[in-house]
């Protein structure tokens, strides 16, 4: 004959295993759901500061470019700048991966005290896009706006800068 030892407590199965089974699947998937969800923000912000940086480089070069444009142009006839970059190379007049925009406009002194009406060299030509300055330290400059735009990215981005330089 066998012996019950439970005679005072009936037997009970209380499934406390199977509970903690639950807890831990539950915990596990958070953690993986949280760790997914990490990772993809992780690439994207990658990707578009990735593009960002360019953007930023593209329009130091489009700055560069432009003021090359000016040295081999007569004076105050380079009004903008319209091209692309793709895979690094620049191609005017032209939409690709990085679309940029320059827009000039000439710095030059007219002195009210001379005789000589509007002597910036920019009053020869049809433009008349440039600003007076005050001093003959300050004359022939021009100031640049850059537009870097791309859409590549998961959001478009869009670098907007503003440059004076010295011709």
């Amino acid at each position: 004959m066998q012996r019950k030892n439970n005679l005072l407590m009936p037997h009970k199965k209380t499934g406390f295993a199977m509970i903690m089974a639950i807890i831990v699947i539950v915990v596990i998937s958070t953690i993986m759901a949280l760790s997914l969800s990490l990772t993809t923000q992780t690439s994207k912000q990658t990707t578009d500061l990735y593009l960002y940086e360019q953007s930023v480089l593209y329009s130091k070069s489009a700055a560069e470019r432009a003021l090359l444009n000016i040295a081999q142009a007569n004076p105050c006839t380079v009004a903008s700048m319209n091209g692309s970059y793709s895979n690094g190379v620049y191609t005017a007049n032209t939409s690709g991966v990085y679309d940029v925009n320059v827009t000039i406009n000439y710095i030059y002194y007219d002195d009210p005290s001379t005789l000589l009406i509007n002597e910036s060299p920019c009053n020869a030509t049809a433009l008349d896009d440039y600003f007076t300055v005050t001093t003959p330290e300050q004359s022939g400059s021009v100031r640049m706006d850059i537009t870097v735009t791309t859409n590549e990215g998961t959001e478009p981005i869009r670098y907007f800068r503003r440059t004076i330089q010295k011709l």
